[in-house]
Parts: structure tokens; sequence; C-alpha cells
């Protein structure tokens, strides 16, 4: 069966007429790439594959699309991690040099942080900086802090933050020693304070940003490990998490802001750029700008630098933040729409684009992302009967893809994660979904 499959020259031959469009180089690669599949099945005893041009055809064809794409996120989750959690609010322009590091005023070389730093001090009141993303932010100031001493943290907040990352693995790695005190349920003032020795370098707090206690629970207060860090001369560092800038309150989410934090005393705070505060994939640093100022000269702070690309869209999320235009940060738009507004917002948009067998019900929308664990924000949703797994499975194929919610036999849609400028996309790829489901 072997001597059945072409040579690759044979099979590159067939493909000659796409070497104007694709590199020779690579056409004959695949060609090598499907023979191996070929030889492979025939291995299996699958029989001699066909159509081998046409496969390589195709192979050719996906490598010209991106992989990273455009989805439409209609699933109500407004932090979805799979999805890239918080929408940017803007991009900067593609192709052109910028002044990263470039003073313009003095005509010498800058500092990137500059960009950022000027809206952290003013939104904080506290020097800032920024690095790749929050599990590197706690693990740089464990490392500049507190390498070769002991870090107190209660057994309470020793969480994981996603994909198996552990607090207690990045303080080891940074050269931290763990002090665990208190228990499970339950951590007082005392424990800290008996815990506390020569080695003692930071009293650590950390935000359950992913999981909620209820029961029979308790932690100090923000003001009391304070003044025992003051009494005994240890700076108190908090890991918040979401990194949240706006009270939350009036739409029902209960979230410690940083301005919190820091006007109760805390040392040293960092959180995520991409979640509650509505920017790109970012750690801040914020705090004690002695402090902030021994983490900038840390080497790995070099390693664990920003891109110009985070720089830009991080000004524009901490511009829009200190200016109060809440309306440019998706984040926050989606968080303040009322049930009562996507309820119009659902009814408009199934009358506009004739879209039946689909009936507007009460629901939950979901922060996501790793914060604000048992919390939700009141919604209603789009619910369209029908085959449901084949409509879900249309919809992920259509271009833009839009992923959403199946539930009870239902297919939900939750406006409140799609922007109006993708309603037409949207309307689209559903009505050809449940064509395709009646087919």
């Amino acid at each position: 069966m072997y001597r059945q499959l072409p040579s690759v020259d044979e099979l590159s031959r067939a493909l000659s007429n796409l070497e104007g469009r694709f590199p020779r180089a690579l056409i004959v690669d695949e060609c090598r790439r499907v023979l191996r599949r070929a030889r492979e099945a025939i291995a299996r005893n699958e029989g001699v594959p066909h159509d081998l041009a046409s496969r390589a055809l195709a192979a050719l064809e996906a490598l010209e699309q991106p992989s990273l794409r455009h989805v439409i996120n209609a699933t109500g989750v407004i932090l979805h991690t799979n999805l890239g959690r918080a929408p940017l609010p803007s991009a900067p322009e593609p192709g052109c040099y910028s002044n990263l590091e470039y003073d313009l005023v003095s005509g010498q070389r800058g500092k990137r942080d500059t960009h950022t730093a000027a809206y952290l001090e003013r939104l904080l009141d506290a020097p800032g900086i920024l690095v790749n993303n929050g599990a590197a932010a706690v693990f740089l100031a464990l490392n500049e802090l507190a390498a070769g001493g002991e870090v107190i943290v209660s057994r309470g907040e020793l969480i994981e933050i996603g994909d198996g990352f552990r607090i207690p693995d990045i303080m080891a790695r940074s050269g931290a020693r763990l002090v665990e005190v208190g228990t499970t349920n339950k951590t007082r003032i005392d424990d800290y304070a008996r815990a506390i020795g020569p080695l003692t370098r930071l009293l650590m707090r950390v935000h359950r940003s992913n999981f909620r206690m209820e029961g029979f629970t308790g932690q100090p207060s923000l003001e009391e490990l304070v003044a025992l860090g003051r009494e005994r001369g240890i700076p108190v560092y908090e890991d918040l998490g979401s990194g949240c800038f706006v009270d939350l309150a009036p739409w029902g989410i209960a979230e410690p802001t940083a301005q919190a934090s820091l006007r109760a005393g805390v040392d040293l705070v960092s959180f995520s750029g991409d979640k509650l505060l509505g920017g790109p994939q970012a750690g801040v640093l914020a705090g004690s700008a002695e402090l902030v100022a021994r983490i900038r000269r840390n080497p790995l702070f070099r390693a664990l630098r920003v891109d110009k690309m985070t720089v830009a869209v991080m000004e524009v999320t901490l511009r829009a933040l200190l200016l109060e235009r809440w309306n440019e940060l998706p984040v926050l738009r989606m968080i303040r729409q009322t049930p009562e507004q996507l309820e119009v917002r659902a009814a408009e948009f199934l009358r506009r684009h004739a879209i039946r067998d689909a009936a507007i019900i009460a629901g939950e929308s979901m922060l996501g992302g790793g914060s604000t664990p048992q919390q939700s924000l009141a919604t209603c949703l789009i619910a369209l009967n029908g085959n449901t797994v084949a409509m879900e499975k249309s919809l992920r194929q259509a271009r833009p893809p839009v992923i959403a919610r199946v539930e009870h036999d239902h297919l939900l849609i939750d406006l409140r994660t799609v922007d109006p400028r993708e309603e037409d996309a949207l309307a689209a790829a559903l009505l050809a979904a449940q064509s395709a489901a009646r087919a």
C-alpha cells in the first residue's frame, strides 16, 4: 500500500500553482507532513488516504488564518478567563514609533514607567509600577523584600490563583520562607504577633479573590495588621488579586479597592490589570515610595517588565478611571448595565433581526476571571429553543465565533457582554445556527 503513495516531488508538483502564494519550501515541507501522516495511517491498517493534495492545501490555507481571533462573548461572564478576561478599551496606532523611553522635553532617554506612573499616583495617592502579570508582581515583591527571610501569612489565604499556581510555590521560588499562622477558617492578630521573629520581613495579606469562606470564620482587620506592623517595624503587603479601583457596591458587588487598602495604611499592594481594573494583562505594585523604588531596582524588574502595547493600553485605562469616564472601559460599562436596560436591548435585538423561537428570561451574569466569588449581576437572557447542541456548535464555527451558554436545554445569549457593534454579526450567526439546527 505504501507504493500507492506519491513521492514528495509528485505531490508538490500537483500544488505548483500555489507557489506565488506560498514559499516553495513551505509547500514541500507540508507535502512531507501529509505523506508522513498517510504512512502512519497505513501502519494503523486504516488504508491509503485519498485527496492528499487537498489535505496539503487545507493545511497551507490554515497557516494563513490567525489563531488568535475576535470572538463574540455572549456568555454573560464579563472577565472570561478563556476569552482574554477584560476586553480592552482601545489599542494604540499600529506600525508607529513611540516615545516609550524618550523624554520629548529634554531630548534624553526616559523611562517607560512615566506613561502610567502619574495616573497611578493620582488614583492611589502612592507611586506604582507595572510588571507583566499579577503573579509576577507577587514574586517580585517577595523576592526583593523578603528573600532569605520569613513572610507571615494566614493559612486561610494560601490560595491557588489558577492553572496550578499557588502562593506557597511562588513564595518558595522567590527565596522567602512561608510562616503559616492561624487555622483555615480563623486567624487572630495575636497569631501574627506570636509568629514574628528576627527573620520576619513581611506581614502578608492575600485577598481571597476566587473563593469565599462562610460560617465560623474570622481574620484581623487591615487596620489591626497595619498597627502590628508599625509597632514591630515590619511592612504590611497585601495582594488584592482583582485590582478594583471603583466602588461596585451600587451594582451589588462587594470587592475591596486598592485605594481603601492604602488608606488603611498598607505599605504595599499588588493586583492584576486585566480583571476589575479593566485593562491589559499586567501586574501593578503600589505603595510606599521606598518599597516601590527598591522593587524597581531589583534586576528581575527588567525581566518582568511590560511591553509598549501594554503601556499604551494601560495608560488609556488609567486615564479613563481618573477622569471617571466609565463608559470608555468595557468592563465597567458592562457591570453598570441594569436588567431593565438589557431587557429593552434584548427585545429590540430580537425584533430588529426577526429572530424567532426565542424568549427573554431573567438570569444572572458573572464577573468571572477569579474575582467576586458567589456574586452575580441580575440580567435578562435570550433563550433559544431547538437543537441546542447543533446551534452551539454552529455558533462556535461562525465568523466571528460566538460563545454562548447552554443550560436546561436552552441556548442562552447574554447581551451584557456583547458590544453593540457586534450585534449584527451575532444575529447573523444566530439565524445561521437556527437554520443549521433545523436542517
